[in-house]
């Protein structure tokens, strides 16, 4: 099973129930291909939304999610790289990076590294990164007191920037939760 990421920008907001409630109704479409929801970010506006699955690969995702209706125009395979002790429900802020050319996760940790003092100045504390199998996307969750802190944080240790937004977290329910039925 790989971790699949798909990034979508919706022209009309989005609520963390409305998420979870189309999620649940792709449900066997997603079973039929074997994709698993992991969870989702979305957009304290409800304009941008990340969800996290996992999957036999690429195209059964790929296949599954336009069953069900998805547009899949981004999404992408990658790696999860967890800060120690942190769990990734800490994260409360994403940033988005993009590169012209492929990176390493050590060149970009280097830099982050480097920039450590900058982050703790502005109580910004790195959580995880999922970073595309391509190695051209990188998407890293931070807490923070707001997203403003975590882009000045960034700008100042010299860290590429696409673009930084506060999150809500979405999960799947329990399965024994009477909320999922």
């Amino acid at each position: 099973m790989i971790d699949l990421f798909l990034e979508r920008q919706l022209p009309t907001p989005v609520t963390p129930d409305l998420v979870r409630q189309l999620t649940l109704e792709a449900g066997a479409c997603l079973d039929l291909h074997r994709v698993q929801w992991q969870g989702s970010l979305l957009a304290r506006d409800g304009h941008r939304l990340v969800c996290h699955f996992r999957a036999r690969d690429t195209e059964s995702a790929r296949i599954g999610l336009r069953q069900a209706g998805a547009e899949v125009e981004r999404l992408w395979a990658g790696t999860l790289h967890d800060a120690p002790g942190e769990g990734p429900l800490a994260a409360n802020v994403l940033v988005e990076r993009t590169f012209p050319a492929p990176v390493t996760l050590a060149a970009i940790q280097a830099i982050e590294d480097a920039g450590a003092a900058c982050l703790q100045n502005h109580r910004v504390c790195f959580v995880r990164t999922c970073f595309a199998l391509d190695r051209r996307r990188m998407l890293c969750l931070y807490r923070s007191p707001d997203a403003e802190s975590v882009r000045l944080a960034q700008r100042l240790a010299g860290m590429p920037l696409e673009r930084a937004w506060a999150f809500r977290h979405v999960r799947p329910l329990p399965e024994n939760s009477t909320a999922a039925r």
